[in-house]
């Protein structure tokens, strides 16, 4: 995997490196503590945070993003604020008033389903109880994360689409699912976003040549980069939203700014994710307010660095990744 920018040598990533472990209102993605590493360059703090579980190949990808985003300018703005989602974990029902209640002036919610060990019936009390609170002019999302075969992915969208979905993001796993899917529901005039079909395949081009989706989810760090995420999203030639990898604020500010830079951006992203934080690096955190972030670069707080640092272990756990992705990267491999 390669970067356009240069890469630097491991110890002036290291020297300033910085590993951090944040706490999660509410268990997300499996995890209740997030952890990332920083690092300074000379234009400025960038985030490396592939989750625990990815290997080296895939995870050196992120670095490169990371490196680009601290060793190279961002590209120009086309906006100065980016609208974005709530979005809501897989809780109970009960809990989605509090859950949106964390994301100021957010009027488009974006609802995790498909959620291993739940029902189908856990889902529409999810989405009905989002749909209630946002009211009927607010926007509902699902996201699946590839949960669904294509015959569960066709009975779930029947039974929710009563909440007017404004998109179902990753309802299968695979390219032709997706698009077999997509063949299925299209009377039901619900459009389907592409996510791990985009980010984590070797032709992230291969959903838009197939016809598998109407739109483009695109995260900055584990495409490699806003550079190249702005790449796949003019030869795709599809509307694209812009979300998180569950960033820090460092990282956040990365994927605002791709945000900002699309010619086109039609959708709320999902970009409001500090708001599922309960703490952050930086102070104030890059989190919602009246339903919009601002661009530009975030600079951690010294103190927050150090409240929320993470264990030796964990932060030399981190420095041998690091070590291992730019070995990667080195070579090319």
């Amino acid at each position: 995997m390669s970067t356009d920018a240069p890469l630097p040598p491991l110890d002036d990533i290291l020297d300033s490196a910085r590993v951090v472990a944040l706490p999660l209102a509410t268990r997300f993605r499996g995890i209740d503590v997030r952890e990332a590493l920083l690092f300074e360059g000379p234009e400025g703090w960038a985030e490396f945070s592939p989750f625990a579980e990815y290997g080296d190949a895939e995870s050196s990808t992120w670095l490169a993003a990371a490196i680009e985003d601290a060793w190279m300018p961002r590209p120009a703005a086309v906006r100065d604020a980016i609208g974005v989602n709530a979005t809501v974990p897989a809780v109970p029902a009960a809990s989605v008033p509090d859950v949106l209640a964390r994301f100021d002036g957010c009027r488009t919610a974006k609802v995790k389903v498909a959620e291993a060990g739940q029902r189908l019936a856990d889902d529409i009390a999810r989405v009905r109880a989002v749909r209630e609170s946002m009211g009927p002019e607010g926007r509902v999302r699902i996201d699946a994360n590839g949960g669904w075969n294509v015959d569960e992915a066709e009975r779930a969208l029947h039974a929710l689409a009563e909440f007017d979905l404004e998109y179902a993001e990753q309802p299968c796993a695979s390219v032709d699912e997706l698009a077999e899917l997509r063949r299925r529901v299209k009377y039901m005039g619900i459009p389907i976003a592409a996510d791990e079909s985009v980010r984590k395949a070797e032709d992230p081009l291969a959903v838009a040549r197939a016809g598998a989706a109407d739109l483009l989810v695109v995260k900055a760090q584990p495409l490699g980069g806003v550079r190249r995420a702005l790449s796949i999203v003019a030869a795709a030639g599809l509307p694209a939203i812009v979300s998180s990898a569950l960033d820090t604020s460092v990282g956040l500010s990365m994927g605002v700014a791709l945000a900002a830079s699309l010619p086109r951006l039609d959708y709320d992203c999902g970009l409001g994710t500090a708001s599922l934080f309960t703490a952050d690096v930086a102070d104030p955190p890059l989190a919602p307010r009246d339903g919009t972030l601002a661009t530009g670069r975030v600079t951690p707080d010294a103190r927050l660095l150090a409240e929320h640092a993470a264990g030796a272990e964990r932060r030399q756990w981190w420095f041998d990744r690091v070590a291992r992705c730019h070995a990667v990267l080195s070579t090319g491999d």
